[in-house]
């Protein structure tokens, strides 16, 4: 099983947006400061603000949300629907839908900006 850490802002709002949005469980949650949730074999962890992960380095740089490290969610139905209807939900996304040799992707945004890959396969 993979596991993930992204770096929140709020706890509340990221686990609230992979659970409605992507089918996610919350597994444990430890009040403001973390969140760990599953969805087949990956487990992402949120931490928030409060959470040991987001203290500052040694060298004072601090963890926060963003990038354009991500993971990538496999789905199963026509991506220009779910994208669709995401967007009507307002979600955000960096891009339109791109095409590569293997099938159709697109980047959208957790509350925070982290970024998510939705990829359609052209086997699906």
């Amino acid at each position: 099983m993979a596991m993930v850490r992204y770096i929140v802002e709020d706890v509340e709002a990221a686990a609230a947006f992979y659970l409605k949005h992507f089918g996610f469980t919350l597994k444990q949650q430890f009040g403001p400061a973390m969140a760990i949730l599953t969805r087949d074999d990956l487990t992402l962890w949120l931490a928030g603000p409060m959470a040991s992960a987001s203290r500052p380095m040694p060298d004072g740089r601090k963890p926060e949300p963003g990038g354009w490290n991500r993971f990538v969610l496999e789905i199963q139905e026509e991506l220009p629907t779910l994208v669709s209807t995401l967007r009507e939900h307002g979600v955000h996304f960096r891009n339109d839908i791109i095409e590569g040799p293997g099938g159709r992707q697109i980047l959208c945004e957790d509350p925070s900006g982290n970024a998510i890959e939705l990829f359609e396969s052209k086997s699906s």
